[in-house]
C-alpha cells in the first residue's frame, strides 16, 4: 500500500485550518497543522512533509521569512511551497517567488484548484525526492569506487616498495651483515624528512628512494666490497665509483621516485664542507634528499656490524655525528635527527640484522 503524502497546512486562523483539513483528507493526504511560522519550522524538521501550504499574513514571523528560511536549508529546499494568500498585487507575488514560493492559491480557496495544484507539486516532490536519492546513491557508488581504487593503489606502492627493497639487496647481497640496513635507513631518512617538515608526498618518495643509495655498489668487485680491512687508496678511487654507477644505473626515469633515488645515489657521500665524493659539493649544493640519506646511512653504518668492523655503541655513534655536525653533515639535518631520537630507535629496534620475511618488513615498515 502507497504511503500517504504528508501535507503540513500553516495558518495563524482557526477557521482556514480546519477548512484545509476538511478539503485534503478526503483527497487521501495525511495533514498537519501548524498556527504560525515559528511552530512549522520546528514541525517541518520532525515530520518531513511533501508539500507545504503557506499563509502569508501572519504575526511574529510572516510567509515570506518562513519560506526563506525553508529553501535556505539543504534538508527542506527541496519541499514545494503553496502560498495561499488574498493579495493580489504583483509586487507581493514577485516577493513571494523570490522568498522561495513554488505556487499559489488564492483566497477563499477553490477545492478544485487545491487539488489541481497539490497534485502537480507533488508529483514535482516525487520527481527532486527521486534524484535526490540517485544523487546519493552516485555519490555512495563514486565513493565506494575511490575507496576500491585507494586501496589497490596502496597494494601497488606496497609492491612498488618491496621490488624496490629486493633489488636494492642484490647490490648487497653477497655482505650478509647489511641484511636490514636498506629498511633501517630508509626509514630513518623518512623520518628524519618527516621532522624537518617536508611533505608527506615528499617523505614517502624518500622513502622510495633512499633505498637505491648504494645500488651502484653491485658494480664494485667482490674483493673491494668484501675486503674485511681498510681500503688502500687504489681501491678506495674504485668504491667511490658506486655513486656513478648507481646514478647511471637510475638515470632517465619517469617515476618521481626513481628520479630522486638517481639524486640518492650521486650525493649521498657528499660532504657539507666540501670534501665529500663524487663532486667535492658543498652546502646546500648538496641536495636536500643527499643530506637527509647521508645521515641515516651513517648512522646505520656506525650502529652496525660490518666486514670491517664491529658495531659502536649508540653513545659513540651519536657521539660521532655530533662531532661531524657541520663538517660531514648539514647542521640543520643533525638538528632533525637528534629531534627525531625515539622514532630512530624504535626502527633500530624492529629492523635487526636477522633472516627475518621481507614480506613481514615491508608489511610493519614505518611510514
Amino acid at each position: 500500500m502507497e504511503e500517504k503524502k504528508k501535507i503540513l497546512v500553516v495558518d495563524d486562523e482557526e477557521r482556514n485550518l480546519r477548512l484545509m483539513e476538511a478539503m485534503l483528507i478526503p483527497l487521501g493526504y495525511e495533514v498537519s497543522l501548524a498556527r504560525d511560522g515559528e511552530a512549522a519550522l520546528g514541525m517541518v524538521k520532525n515530520i518531513s512533509p511533501d508539500l507545504i501550504l503557506l499563509d502569508i499574513m501572519m504575526p511574529r514571523m510572516d510567509g515570506f521569512e518562513v519560506a526563506k528560511r525553508l529553501k535556505a536549508d539543504d534538508e527542506t529546499r527541496i519541499i514545494p511551497i503553496v502560498m495561499a494568500t488574498s493579495l493580489r498585487e504583483v509586487e507581493d507575488r514577485v516577493k513571494a517567488l523570490e522568498a522561495g514560493a513554488d505556487d499559489f492559491l488564492s483566497k477563499p480557496v477553490d477545492k478544485t484548484e487545491l487539488r489541481a495544484r497539490v497534485n502537480s507539486l507533488l508529483k514535482v516532490k516525487v520527481y527532486n525526492d527521486h534524484m535526490r536519492n540517485y544523487q546519493k546513491e552516485l555519490e555512495a557508488d563514486v565513493a565506494k569506487r575511490t575507496e576500491e581504487l585507494r586501496h589497490a593503489f596502496e597494494k601497488i606502492k606496497e609492491a612498488s616498495l618491496d621490488t624496490i627493497y629486493r633489488l636494492s639487496r642484490a647490490a648487497e647481497y653477497k655482505d650478509e651483515d647489511t641484511g636490514a640496513h636498506i629498511f633501517r635507513m630508509s626509514n630513518y631518512s623518512a623520518i628524519v624528512a618527516r621532522t624537518m617538515g617536508l611533505t608527506e608526498q615528499t617523505v614517502e618518495f624518500i622513502l622510495y628512494a633512499s633505498p637505491m643509495h648504494d645500488i651502484g655498489k653491485i658494480g664494485i668487485p667482490d674483493k673491494i666490497l668484501l675486503k674485511p680491512a681498510k681500503l688502500d687508496p687504489d681501491e678506495w678511487v674504485i668504491m667511490k665509483q658506486h655513486t656513478i654507477f648507481g646514478g647511471k644505473i637510475l638515470e632517465g626515469s619517469d617515476a618521481e621516485f626513481i628520479r630522486l633515488g638517481e639524486i640518492v645515489a650521486l650525493t649521498h657521500h657528499e660532504k657539507w664542507d666540501g670534501t665529500g665524493y663524487p663532486k667535492g659539493l658543498k652546502g646546500k649544493e648538496i641536495p636536500l634528499v643527499g643530506r637527509i640519506v647521508a645521515i641515516a646511512d651513517v648512522f646505520d653504518a656506525l650502529t652496525s656490524k660490518r666486514p670491517y668492523k664491529e658495531p659502536f655503541s649508540l653513545e659513540k655513534s651519536y657521539e660521532i655525528i655530533k662531532e661531524d655536525r657541520g663538517t660531514h653533515f648539514d647542521p640543520d639535518v643533525v638538528d632533525a635527527f637528534f629531534a627525531s631520537e625515539d622514532k630512530l630507535l624504535a626502527v633500530k629496534g624492529k629492523y635487526k640484522d636477522e633472516h627475518t620475511s621481507l614480506l613481514y618488513q615491508i608489511a610493519g615498515k614505518i611510514s
